[in-house]
This record gives structure tokens, C-alpha cells and sequence, in this order.
């Protein structure tokens, strides 16, 4: 099993950028493929991509391409989602997931860490 915790989100300004983390815990982290996804007052969670166990990997969605970028470090056992470009659209709250590979289930998430963009 793997345990997460989100850390990094807080209030920036339209265009800025900021660094969301996910620790997790345990020694086989690098058994788990991971995701990031968010979710806003009265909308459904929303995926933002995924990363292979490897970190080699890596799927966005449309809405944040060419912006945020996923990337991992097994041996910190820590991934992370780098933001830029911020759009007010973008306030939501953030979770990471975790799924055990070979599994479509994402069976572990975060507690979420709420991200704000002004205009």
C-alpha cells in the first residue's frame, strides 16, 4: 500500500506558476503508476494526466497541454505537477492518485491541496 499527501497549492496570479508535490510513504512507490486530477465547486473531478511507474510515460489532457508537466522521482519516493500559465479556469482543489500496475483502479488519493488563480 502507498499513502499520499498533496502539498504546494495557494493563491497565484493569472499567467504565474506554481509546484505541487505528492509525498508518499512506504518503500514501493515505484510499484505504482500515479495521476493528478482536480476538482472544482459543482463540477466532476477532472483528469489532468497520468505518469508510469517508470516515469517514463506520461499522458495530459487537452485542457493543460503544453502547461503543466508531470514528472516523478522513485527514489524520493515523491511526484510532482509543475504549473505554468496559470488561467483563473484552473482553481480547483488537486489530488494525486496512485493505481498498482496492471490495475485501471486508482485505490489511493491524496487528501487534495487547493490551488486559486486570480485575474
Amino acid at each position: 500500500q502507498v499513502q499520499l499527501v498533496e502539498s504546494g497549492g495557494g493563491l497565484v496570479q493569472a499567467g504565474g506558476s506554481l509546484r505541487l508535490s505528492c509525498a508518499a510513504s512506504g518503500r514501493t512507490f515505484d510499484k505504482y503508476a500515479m495521476a493528478w486530477f482536480r476538482q472544482a465547486p459543482g463540477k466532476e473531478r477532472e483528469f489532468i494526466g497520468s505518469i508510469s511507474s517508470s516515469g517514463y510515460n506520461i499522458i495530459y489532457s487537452d485542457s493543460v497541454k503544453g502547461r503543466f508537466t508531470i514528472s516523478r522521482d522513485n527514489v524520493k519516493n515523491k511526484g510532482n505537477l509543475q504549473m505554468n500559465s496559470l488561467k483563473p479556469e484552473d482553481t480547483a482543489v488537486y489530488y494525486c492518485a496512485a493505481r498498482v500496475i496492471g490495475n485501471n483502479a486508482y485505490a489511493y488519493w491524496g487528501q487534495g491541496t487547493q490551488v486559486t488563480v486570480s485575474s
